[in-house]
């Protein structure tokens, strides 16, 4: 039955179909994440069809030939268990084949299959959530010499320089439309020779029932520093919050813990290819579980 299958790239008109499949999946999507996939990677995310009628999605995004990620695999659920979804599933790989590393966040059940295809387990993804409430503050700690900046005070080179410095591959397209969205809020500490040492963003999210709130990116060069960028986006910003943490941070668990977030769920971080070697240490929440 797979036969009538059509795959082909994701056309702009399907981005509101995608978003919502993904919020009926539970995945919390951030509203307008799915174009900043696109425009990351105009050639990574893909549509099954039959005839006119999308049924499933995936996307393959590199963000160099060394890097990529696959993610927002997903096939309607009266239409799974027909052999759709592996075909979308060879379509990504087949596009991703001179990707020296391609990495995935796995359900739990999942692990077994993707082992299959070459992915290795490399670590624990934690979502943390939080319930916030319209009169949340606190008062912020003063670290001399460090000045948090908001977004109109932030110029993007800034943080695409101290992003670069923690990732396995700079990703200045990808940063720029991700960070400097018009919804949600982001922020940065710099020193006084306005070098970064951290940043985070919070953005809207789409639950299941209602709307919430994402924070990711949110990187920082120690635990104190990223609680205060936590902290100064959960003001203002009412409601549940999630955050998803790399299993590769030692002191992430702690954190979190101490603010006040509750552990929600968990994936697996997984790779194919040769796997990153740089640290994590100073990632305390990743963009997004479909990006990486």
């Amino acid at each position: 039955m797979n036969k009538n299958l059509i795959i082909r790239p994701l056309e702009s008109s399907d981005i509101s179909i995608v978003t919502g499949w993904a919020r009926k999946e539970g995945f919390a999507p951030g509203i307008g994440d799915v174009k900043v996939y696109r425009n990351t990677d105009n050639q990574g995310l893909w549509i099954g069809s039959i005839g006119d009628k999308p049924i499933g999605c995936i996307a393959g995004v590199k963000y160099n030939p060394f890097y990529g990620f696959l993610g927002l695999y997903i096939v309607k659920k009266e239409y799974r268990g027909r052999g759709y979804g592996i075909c979308l599933w060879k379509h990504v790989l087949n596009s991703m084949s001179n990707t020296k590393c391609i990495g995935l966040e796995a359900a739990p059940d999942r692990i077994d299959d993707y082992s299959k295809w070459g992915f290795k387990t490399s670590s624990v993804t934690t979502r943390w959530k939080y319930e916030t409430s319209v009169d949340y503050s606190f008062k912020n700690k003063y670290i001399k010499g460090l000045f948090l900046l908001d977004e109109t005070e932030i110029t993007k080179g800034v943080i695409q320089e101290y992003d670069a410095t923690k990732e396995e591959t700079p990703r200045p397209h990808f940063l720029s439309d991700w960070l400097f969205r018009k919804s949600g809020k982001l922020i940065a500490i710099v020193d006084r020779s306005e070098k970064c040492v951290g940043f985070g963003r919070i953005r809207p999210c789409l639950l299941q029932k209602g709307q919430g709130w994402r924070i990711g990116p949110l990187i920082a060069n120690s635990p104190e520093l990223a609680e205060i960028l936590i902290k100064s986006l959960l003001l203002r910003h009412p409601g549940t919050v999630f955050i998803d943490t790399p299993g590769l941070n030692k002191n992430s668990k702690e954190l979190m813990s101490r603010i006040g977030f509750k552990k929600d769920s968990y994936t697996v971080r997984m790779y194919k290819g040769i796997q990153p070697t740089i640290s994590l240490d100073d990632v305390y929440g990743l963009a997004c579980l479909e990006l990486g």
